[in-house]
């Protein structure tokens, strides 16, 4: 009330509002653009209000949440969650929450540093609803590696597992799923244990909600891979409450990645045998060979190969019949429980114990599976037989037993180099067996390993020169390796530049030259040069370069004799030698055959050492459609002509002859409707000429030297007899008169040919007595 200068009291007048004051304004927006600009606004109402909004709107799927990004909110919400405000601090975190299941909005967050001010709001005096969205958003972000190593630098799980015992049960889930991607990395795997969140973590097993318990096991999946997380885990009995969860039928959901758990579990030997004890391991095998869901199943499988690696672990599955389960598993309809059964048999077989049970029980069933079309069960499969196969020659002979060498024979085509390596180390332990390899032999297993020689892969070169090797023992697969063109691959890999193709290339050339035959094709082939290249290398020798150069000239005792000028005592003369004088460097030793079409020449004289007489073979006989139909078959066939005539010397053929022509009388008087045909001709392919005065020379020492008493005795009359044979002794100062060049000259001539059998040679000097010498030696021997 106002006085008026009568004193008389009036009623004072409303004060009009002030000028500079905006009135109340109710704003009502329908577009998104507007609610984000309103972020920027300093009023609190309006800030929440827009959150709200912005809340509702991102909600409705990923399409809004793009064109929030896309206006900018996320930069001003990024703000916003610091907000003194309890509500637009409440607001803000929640929209913060649903939009950080975008992956570009969660990169734009990791951009922003926003999970600093995040794990603020995980603080205790924060509303539930709060913490139920920084956590939604934590664990959304924690999907990238970059910021679960923010969250963890700034002891985020410390308030993450204090938030597992939260009454919110959306608290809970967001905050054990964010534990477990953060278990993803070793070390905060190690700070869970340390925290002390295996008790919570083994409580959640124990809630309503089957997310929160399938979280909870996968977070102590994760930290179970640490020694010191099971030794947790044992501590509190997180086993006894893993079998409960097994035995309960009701909770198959969660029985895999309870198994998951037990299966780290089993790594620890004194785990192992604590559940033995009590009778655990045996709930599991059971629970493996029962269960319907193939998940489980290929879990148990997995469990047991995990732990099987222990040697004292292998001897617990064992003693529960762990085998007996796995073949079990084996006839699963589903592939994975397949695969997971064959790696743990691989692993189980290292107890050998286990492989006799398995051949018994297992082999068969594995080389079916080696039929699938199914490549990952192929592999498993041909894995496990090569652990099956290792140093045991029973399960080697099962293998053949189940009819399994077509099919490995097969897997060498196989695209995988996993598959075709396993399956030549299955070859391998085979052929360590006689029986074994002749098997292979008649399944063309080396012509399909000439294919796996021209592969890219270091791996399978290495396995499958190894297996060449190995079956390379026996004089018919060097002959169908051979007929493969094998050998000249097998020369191409003698230039490889990984250490060890080179050296096991090596050593299968020094397999495959034990005969002369082979010898020869690998000479042609360039395989000596190279080999002599390679040992002057000390970079590229190796173990067996030397003995492969070695073998080749030990079965080529021709290149041995020009390369080196001498023989060893181990090395015995054949038929087929020859002397062809020293070569230039960088020139090739041509064979006999090429050497004896040649005309006579000024080149030093080849000097021949042959005593076999040529071997007559038939030509191929008719198509079988050519030949009569149904006739009798009355005496001999040609090609059993032809077998015969192959063995036999010159003198005897004649016999033969003689006696053919006999039976063809006997034939002339059998009706015609029975009349055999008449023998194919044989032919005679090129061999080396004879030589006569050799084989008498032999036959000479052979009945009056070799009979002497005393090696010195022999020593000095076979020399005498040598020397006698060359054209006798004669004095240093009438060598000149010794015409041997000119009586070589005229034998050359004389046969048309450089190349002259030794025994022709009347006239000889002190290397054609040398050779005579030492074939005669060996001759006799």
């Amino acid at each position: 009330m106002c006085h008026t200068g009568m004193g008389k009291k009036v009623k004072k007048e409303l004060e009009p509002p002030p000028k500079d004051v905006f009135d109340p304004l109710a704003v009502e927006s329908k577009k998104a653009e507007t609610a984000v600009l309103m972020l920027q606004s300093p009023e609190e109402e309006i800030l929440a209000k827009s959150c709200d909004a912005l809340y509702k709107f991102a909600k409705k799927g990923d399409e809004n949440k793009v064109t929030l990004l896309g206006l900018g909110a996320v930069e001003s919400l990024s703000k916003l969650i610091s907000q003194e405000d309890k509500i637009v601090r409440r607001n803000a975190i929640m929209v913060c929450g649903i939009m950080a299941a975008h992956n570009d909005v969660r990169r734009l967050m990791q951009k922003l540093d926003m999970i600093p001010p995040l794990i603020a709001r995980l603080a205790p005096e924060e509303e539930v609803v709060v913490h139920e969205f920084a956590t939604l958003c934590l664990a959304h972000m924690a999907n990238d590696y970059t910021s679960k190593a923010r969250i963890f630098e700034l002891n985020g799980l410390e308030h993450l597992i204090r938030l597992l015992s939260s009454p919110d049960p959306d608290v809970k889930k967001n905050s054990v799923e964010c534990i477990y991607l953060l278990a993803q990395d070793f070390q905060s795997r190690s700070a869970v244990c340390e925290q002390n969140a295996i008790p919570p973590l083994l409580e959640l097993l124990k809630s309503d909600y089957p997310v929160i318990q399938q979280l909870s096991l996968k977070a102590l999946g994760s930290v179970s891979c640490e020694a010191e997380c099971r030794q947790a885990l044992k501590e509190h009995q997180a086993l006894d409450h893993l079998l409960k969860i097994l035995e309960a039928k009701e909770l198959n959901d969660l029985h895999v990645e309870a198994l998951l758990i037990i299966a780290n579990c089993l790594e620890d030997v004194d785990t192992v045998q604590l559940l033995q004890q009590s009778g655990g391991l045996k709930k599991i095998l059971t629970f493996a060979e029962t269960s319907p869901l193939p998940d489980v199943q290929r879990n148990a499988a997995k469990a047991i190969a995990k732990s099987a690696h222990n040697a004292e672990n292998r001897k617990f599955f064992h003693e529960q019949g762990a085998e007996k389960t796995l073949v079990d598993l084996l006839g699963s309809d589903n592939n994975g429980v397949k695969v997971a059964a064959l790696q743990a048999i691989s692993v189980m077989c290292a107890n050998v114990v286990s492989k006799d049970i398995f051949n018994k029980n297992g082999i068969f069933q594995i080389i079916h599976l080696l039929n699938k079309d199914n490549a990952e069960v192929q592999e498993a499969a041909v894995f496990a037989l090569a652990n099956l196969s290792t140093g045991c020659p029973n399960n080697a002979s099962a293998v053949v037993e189940a009819d399994g060498i077509d099919a490995l024979v097969s897997l060498l085509k196989d695209k995988g180099e996993g598959v075709i390596a396993n399956t030549c180390t299955v070859l391998i332990n085979m052929a360590t067996q006689e029986s074994l390899r002749l098997a292979l032999e008649s399944h063309g297993v080396m012509t399909a390993l000439v294919a796996t020689l021209q592969s890219s892969s270091n791996l399978v070169l290495r396995k499958a020169l190894l297996t060449v090797a190995a079956l390379g023992c026996d004089a018919e697969a060097r002959t169908e390796f051979r007929n493969a063109e094998g050998l000249i691959h097998l020369v191409k890999l003698l230039n490889s530049n990984h250490d060890e193709v080179r050296r096991n290339t090596c050593w299968a050339i020094a397999v495959f030259a034990s005969d002369e035959v082979t010898a020869a094709e690998l000479y042609k082939f360039g395989a000596f040069e190279i080999l002599q290249e390679m040992n002057l290398s000390t970079s590229r020798r190796n173990n067996f370069s030397e003995l492969a150069e070695s073998k080749m000239l030990d079965n080529n005792l021709s290149l041995k004799y020009n390369q080196k000028g001498h023989l060893s005592y181990s090395n015995l003369i054949k038929d087929g030698f020859y002397d062809h004088g020293r070569l230039k460097p960088s020139a090739k030793l041509p064979s006999l055959e090429e050497l004896s079409k040649q005309p006579p020449n000024q080149n030093r004289a080849v000097i021949l050492v042959n005593t076999k007489y040529p071997e007559l073979i038939a030509p191929t006989p008719p198509p079988e459609e050519e030949k009569p139909a149904q006739e009798p078959n009355h005496g001999r066939s040609p090609s059993s002509h032809s077998r015969s005539a192959s063995r036999e010397k010159i003198g005897k053929i004649k016999n033969r002859a003689k006696k053919e022509e006999e039976k063809t009388k006997e034939d002339e008087e059998i009706p015609p409707a029975i009349i055999q045909p008449e023998p194919l001709p044989l032919i005679t392919p090129w061999s080396p000429p004879v030589d006569q005065d050799l084989i008498d020379y032999i036959s000479e020492v052979t009945s009056t030297i070799l009979p002497l008493p005393h090696p010195r005795e022999q020593v000095v009359a076979l020399a005498k007899f040598i020397a006698e044979k060359m054209g006798g002794a004669m004095a240093k100062d009438r060598l000149h008169e010794f015409s041997w060049e000119l009586h070589v000259s005229e034998l050359k001539y004389e046969l048309k040919s450089n190349v002259i059998p030794i025994g022709r040679i009347k006239k000889g000097i002190f290397y054609h007595r040398a050779l005579l010498y030492k074939v005669s030696v060996y001759c006799t021997q």
